[in-house]
C-alpha cells in the first residue's frame, strides 16, 4: 500500500515537471530570477552611483522623512501596493532605513504590501461583476491572465518574490477566481523579498 502511494506520488510529480516544463514554466523562472538578480545589482550600484556623484541619497531620504509624517508615507504606499503597484517598493525600503525603527519600518512595509496583495485579489473578483472593466483587463492582461490560469500559485510565488508587480498578480489571480487560500499562503513570501531587498539596498544607504 505504502509503495502504491509513493509511486503514485512520483507519478504526479512526473506529470507536474512535464507539465511545467511543456508550458515554459521553468524559463519563466529562470527569467524572472535572472532580472531579480539584475534588478537587486543595478538599484545597488544606481544607489550608490548617484549618492556618489549626483546627489547625496541619505540627505534627500531625511529630507523626505522630515517633509511626510510616517502615516503619510505608509498610506502612499499602500495605496500603490493596492492599485496595480505603481510606485517602486525600493524606494520605500531605503526610506526605512533612515527611519528610527528601521527593522520595524520594514516590517510594516512588508505587511502593507502582503494586505495590498489581497486588497488587489478582492478587486479582481469584482471588475468580474462589471464588464466593460473585466473587457479592459482581459485585454491590458491578457498575458498575465493566461499564465495565472496555467501556474496558479506558482505565479502568486513568482510575484511576492521576483520584479514581478504582486498587485498586478493577485488581481490576475482575483479575476480567475483563483482560492483565496493559495493568495494567502504563497503572498507570504512577500515578506521574504523585502528582506532581500533591504538587505542590498541598506548597505547603500547609511
Amino acid at each position: 500500500m505504502k509503495e502504491s502511494t509513493k509511486t503514485q506520488k512520483k507519478s504526479r510529480i512526473k506529470l507536474l515537471h512535464q507539465y511545467y516544463s511543456y508550458t515554459g514554466f521553468y524559463s519563466f523562472i529562470g527569467n524572472g530570477l535572472k532580472k531579480a538578480l539584475l534588478a537587486i545589482v543595478a538599484i545597488t550600484l544606481c544607489l550608490f552611483l548617484f549618492n556618489n556623484y549626483v546627489y547625496n541619497v541619505n540627505a534627500g531620504l531625511k529630507h523626505f522623512t522630515d517633509a511626510f509624517s510616517n502615516i503619510q508615507i505608509f498610506t502612499v504606499f499602500f495605496l500603490s501596493e493596492s492599485f496595480l503597484g505603481l510606485i517602486p517598493p525600493e524606494l520605500f525600503i531605503a526610506w526605512t532605513k533612515k527611519t528610527s525603527e528601521p527593522v520595524f519600518n520594514l516590517s510594516l512595509l512588508a505587511m502593507f504590501s502582503y494586505l495590498g496583495g489581497i486588497i488587489s485579489f478582492y478587486l479582481g473578483k469584482m471588475i468580474l461583476k462589471i464588464e466593460s472593466v473585466k473587457n479592459y483587463f482581459e485585454i491590458k492582461m491578457s498575458k498575465h491572465l493566461k499564465n495565472t490560469k496555467k501556474w496558479g500559485g506558482f505565479l502568486i510565488v513568482v510575484g511576492a518574490l521576483l520584479p514581478v508587480p504582486f498587485s498586478i498578480t493577485c488581481l490576475a489571480a482575483g479575476m480567475i477566481k483563483y482560492p483565496l487560500k493559495g493568495v494567502l499562503t504563497f503572498g507570504l513570501l512577500r515578506f521574504v523579498r523585502f528582506i532581500i531587498y533591504a538587505l542590498a539596498i541598506f548597505k547603500v544607504v547609511s
